[in-house]
C-alpha cells in the first residue's frame, strides 16, 4: 500500500490530530479558580473551549446541512446510506470482537457483514436483522479497555467531541474503517466521510433538541454521559464500581425542600443537571402537601382536622378575649 494512499492519508491526518490534542491536554494545568478539578476532568478549561468551538461548527453547519439532507433526501435512500455507512462499522466491530476473545460474538458480526453485502447489495440494505443476526457495536477504544488500558483524563476533540486519553490513541484505526476506503483521491475520501458525519448528525437532530430542554449545562451532561455509556461498553454493561465516584451520589436525592444545586459553568458533574430537573420538578409536584403540612397544629396536638369543602357556609370567627357568660334563665331570675 503506497503511503500516498487516501486512506493513510487521512489515517495519518487524525494520528496527528488526535497526537496533538493529548500533547496539548497532557501540558496543560488544571485550572484553579473558575473550575474545580475533577478527577475525571483535569483539562476542563481547556474542554470547554473546545467545546464551544464545536458547538459553533455544529450551530452554523453541521446542524443546517442534517436539515437540509432530511429535507432533500427521502427516507428510502437516507436508509441506504445509513445502512451503507454501517455496514462498515459492522466489520470493524467483527474485528474487534475477535481481539477481544468473543468468537462467538465475532462469527455473529461476520456472518451479518457477508449476509448485507451480499443479499443487502453492498450494505444498502439490512436483511440481516430480520434474520435474528443483531447488530454489535465494539471499537478500538472498548478493546483497549477489555485489555486493561484505563481511559485517562476526558478530552474533547475538535471535529470530533467528547472522547478520552484511550479513545482518543484509537481514534485513527476506529476512523480509519469507512466507505472512504473504495474512494481514490484523498478528496474523494473527505467528501464521504463529510457525508457520513452529516447522515451521523441528521439522525441525532431530535437528541439534540432534547438535550437542549433538559441540560442545565450541556458540557457536563454530555462529559458524564459520555464517561458512563463507554464504561458500561468496556464491560458490557455491567461494569465495576466506580473509584471516581462521589460520595453524594449514593446519599440519594435532595429533598424537594432543599434548593437545587447550581450547575453553571463551574463545573459542575452532569449528575447535579438531572438531579436539578428533578427536584424542581417534584417541588412543584408536592407543593399543595407542603402547603398543608405548614398549618398550624390544634392546640395540644392532635389530628388536624380535614378541610371543609369549598360549599361549605362561612363559620363565625370568635373575638378576642374572655369568653362572654350566658345569662341565666328567665324561671331563676325570678325567684
Amino acid at each position: 500500500m503506497s503511503l500516498l494512499d487516501p486512506g493513510v492519508l487521512r489515517a495519518c491526518a487524525r494520528l496527528v490530530l488526535a497526537s496533538a490534542v493529548a500533547t496539548l491536554a497532557g501540558c496543560a494545568t488544571a485550572p484553579g479558580g473558575e473550575h474545580a478539578a475533577n478527577p475525571k476532568d483535569p483539562y476542563e478549561g481547556f474542554n470547554r473551549k473546545m467545546f464551544a468551538f464545536n458547538d459553533t461548527l455544529d450551530t452554523y453547519a453541521l446542524k443546517p446541512a442534517a436539515k437540509a439532507y432530511n429535507a432533500v433526501l427521502p427516507s428510502p435512500v437516507r436508509t441506504g446510506v445509513h445502512n451503507f455507512f454501517g455496514n462498515f462499522r459492522d466489520a470493524w466491530t467483527a474485528v474487534n470482537e475477535l481481539l477481544q476473545g468473543k468468537a462467538h460474538d465475532a462469527a455473529q458480526m461476520t456472518a451479518r457483514v457477508i449476509t448485507n453485502t451480499t443479499v443487502g447489495i453492498g450494505g444498502l440494505f439490512d436483511p440481516a436483522t430480520p434474520l435474528g443476526l443483531e447488530r454489535l457495536h465494539e471499537d478500538l477504544g472498548q478493546t483497549f479497555g477489555r485489555w486493561g488500558a484505563a481511559p485517562g483524563p476526558y478530552l474533547v476533540l475538535p471535529v470530533f467531541g467528547p472522547s478520552d486519553v484511550r479513545d482518543t490513541i484509537a481514534l485513527p484505526a476506529d476512523t480509519y474503517v469507512s466507505p472512504s476506503l473504495l474512494t481514490d483521491t484523498f478528496w474523494q475520501g473527505l467528501a464521504v466521510d463529510t457525508l457520513g458525519a452529516v447522515d451521523t448528525r441528521a439522525g441525532l437532530l431530535g437528541a439534540s433538541q432534547l438535550l437542549d430542554d433538559v441540560a442545565l449545562d450541556r458540557y457536563s451532561f454530555l462529559r458524564d454521559a459520555y464517561l458512563s455509556r463507554r464504561r458500561s461498553l468496556v464491560y458490557d454493561g455491567n461494569p465495576p464500581d466506580d473509584p471516581h465516584r462521589d460520595d453524594d451520589d449514593d446519599a440519594g436525592p435532595t429533598p424537594p425542600s432543599a434548593p437545587a444545586p447550581a450547575t453553571g459553568a463551574s463545573g459542575a458533574s452532569s449528575s447535579q443537571a438531572p438531579a436539578a430537573i428533578g427536584n424542581r420538578v417534584a417541588a412543584a409536584a408536592q407543593e399543595p402537601a407542603s402547603a398543608a403540612s405548614a398549618a398550624p397544629s390544634p392546640p395540644g396536638g392532635g389530628v388536624q382536622p380535614a378541610p371543609l369543602p369549598a360549599s361549605a357556609p362561612p363559620l363565625p370567627v370568635p373575638l378576642p378575649g374572655p369568653a362572654p357568660v350566658p345569662p341565666p334563665p328567665a324561671s331563676a331570675a325570678g325567684r
